[in-house]
């Protein structure tokens, strides 16, 4: 919930706040509020559009920003009084003048914010025992990258900032020993992470991000962010192909390396979270169990396998667009685990099957028992019990209870 908690430090006086997350709690209709602000992803704009012109309908005002609305502003201005567009601490002043003075705009552009003057969260608008025992912070915001299929660079105007070192730390150090950085690639400035996590070294905190698999090309910043805390990392290897990784324009990555950057990452001390992304033009059905093996035999610590989802506003979708593969617009079904599109050399059910067996496999009760005794050969025994066992569970349970595979499996 760290973007919504921005966006609230954003808020000028007199007005209050009250974040709601659907994810963990229900939305009250009801509820009294002079505005509405709605921030969503592609997946559950069905559910904001609800939700919108419901509030709409009882004569309330409703502002909508986040990923879709960016990228799809003349789609989400329909449900809504105004749109936000691109990251919201700048144009949050002028739009709550606006509604003062009765003068609401349809559009709102205000550009990147300031990483230098934002404020600090007020951590105490959410339900921490809703959450996992960790503590959200950013360092950074976007990625340097331009992969092909993934919406951020699109979303920050493909730019990549950082907050002062000193502001970060200083945050840090009121925050409890386990830390989460909701950065999408915190170490893409080499420079920056290795000044910031020596400062950190003397705070004693325990911490997990994700961050380019350059990171083991650099034996000193890795060595840095061990002695840091650094106890996990999640890495986009997205595929094993390297014909699918020059087609998403993933030049950073080289898969013929992946063995070699999980040990080197592993010998440090630091587990492991790979993101692989199944069916790009140059995946048949062998992908699934040469991926499956690769994952066990390396001992990749977590697993966060999509289905390739073609978002809106990327250079992905424009190219399906152009091509005529785009065989689904619901945007409900944006959620990385339907095929929404004809994949090239398999069927769309051989893909949805092929994702869903890997995940059973990877996540069967064997398997996370063989990767947890593997573990205590190069993490620590706190890491894997407050970490990756707790991950394990947690990503076996969500599977059963999203639908991905059914209850009850080995």
């Amino acid at each position: 919930m760290l973007s919504s908690l921005y966006v609230a430090a954003s808020i000028p006086p007199p007005f209050q706040t009250v974040i709601v997350d659907e994810e963990v709690e229900s939305f009250d209709f009801d509820m009294e509020a002079d505005l509405f602000g709605i921030s969503f992803m592609t997946y559950n704009a069905p559910r904001a559009y609800e939700i919108a012109d419901e509030l709409r309908s009882r004569g309330k005002t409703v502002i909508v920003g986040g990923y879709h609305p960016t990228l799809l502003p003349e789609e989400s201005a329909a449900h809504a009084d105004a749109v936000c567009i691109g990251e919201a601490e700048t144009s949050v002043p002028r739009m709550i003048a606006d509604f003062r003075a009765g003068a609401l705009q349809g559009f709102y552009h205000g550009g990147l914010a300031d990483l230098r003057t934002l404020q600090n969260p007020d951590r105490r608008l959410i339900q921490r025992g809703l959450y996992a025992p960790v503590t959200a912070v950013q360092a950074t915001r976007g990625c340097p990258n331009a992969c092909r299929f993934c919406s951020i660079s699109s979303f920050f105007d493909h730019r990549f900032r950082t907050r002062p070192v000193e502001s970060v730390v200083a945050e840090i150090k009121l925050l409890g020993t386990h830390i989460l950085f909701m950065d999408d690639n915190l170490t893409a400035n080499p420079d920056y992470a290795e000044e910031l996590f020596a400062r950190m070294i003397p705070l004693n905190k325990r911490w997990y991000s994700q961050c380019s698999v350059s990171i083991a090309y650099n034996d000193k910043l890795l060595e840095v962010a061990a002695r840091s805390g650094c106890r996990g990392l999640f890495l986009g290897l997205e595929s094993l192909s390297e014909k699918n990784l020059n087609g998403w324009s993933k030049g950073a990555n080289n898969a013929r390396d992946y063995e070699w950057v999980i040990r080197k990452i592993h010998a440090a001390g630091i587990g492991t979270i790979a993101g692989i992304v199944f069916g790009y033009d140059w995946d048949t059905t062998k992908v699934f169990p040469e991926t499956l093996d690769f994952l066990l035999r390396n001992n990749v610590d977590a697993l966060q396998a999509t289905i390739l989802t073609p978002f809106p506003g990327t250079p992905l979708h424009e190219e399906m667009k152009v091509q005529r593969r785009l065989t689904d617009n619901n945007w409900a079904h944006y959620d990385f685990r339907h095929v929404v599109f004809d994949p090239a050399h398999m069927s769309p059910g051989d893909l949805r099957r092929g994702h869903d067996w890997v995940l059973s496999r990877f996540y069967s009760r064997g398997a996370v028992a063989r990767r947890i005794a593997r573990e205590f050969g190069y993490l620590q025994l706190g890491t894997i019990l407050t970490a990756t066992v707790p991950l394990n569970m947690a990503y076996r349970s969500r599977l059963t209870t999203d639908g991905t595979i059914q209850p009850g499996f080995n």
